[in-house]
């Protein structure tokens, strides 16, 4: 799916069973299609259908393993924020293709504001965070100034947007 795909998907209208499905795929992207039907009260071919309709209007954009960072000896998160000389679109567009080869950077968001970027960045350790900063970040084409902000801990990690479910009371 190209840019223009991603920004201007074709849309279906959403049901409640389009909603269930939605709500309970973003809990666990592993439930099999027929527990999903189930719980959306149809059958399993209408909810596979119903699936990759989704799928194709690009409500579901894919799916993944959600893993521990400091089981896998990434024990630094930091958000930096960045500013760049200038914010032309051909620059914006360089520093956000730069930011997709760089394995490190987990999330890139263009802000609004005094801050041009904010990068969520993981590390070993603050020395590896520090070394990718003075030696790639803060030399890349185009940045003028990193403010780095360490990430003591998360309280909460919720991916994807609240979707509620029948009979749920809250969002999640």
């Amino acid at each position: 799916m190209d840019k223009d795909e991603r920004n201007n998907p074709r849309r279906v209208k959403l049901d409640r069973i389009d909603q269930r499905i939605l709500h309970d795929l973003q809990v666990d992207g592993r439930i099999t299609n027929v527990e999903l039907a189930r719980r959306a009260g149809i059958s399993a071919p209408p909810c596979l259908r119903r699936v990759r309709a989704l799928e194709e209007a690009g409500y579901i954009r894919g799916y993944h393993a959600d893993l521990d960072p400091k089981l896998l000896g990434f024990n630094v998160t930091v958000f930096a924020h960045v500013g760049l000389s200038s914010q032309a679109e051909p620059d914006l567009e360089a520093f956000e293709h730069l930011m997709e080869t760089w394995p490190e950077v987990r999330e890139c968001h263009m802000l609004a504001g005094e801050t041009d970027f904010l990068l969520k960045v993981v590390a070993r350790d603050w020395d590896d965070y520090q070394a990718f900063l003075t030696t790639r970040l803060t030399v890349a084409p185009n940045v003028s100034h990193v403010k780095s902000a360490l990430s003591i801990r998360s309280a909460k990690h919720r991916p994807g947007v609240p979707i509620l479910a029948d009979g749920e009371g809250g969002a999640d």
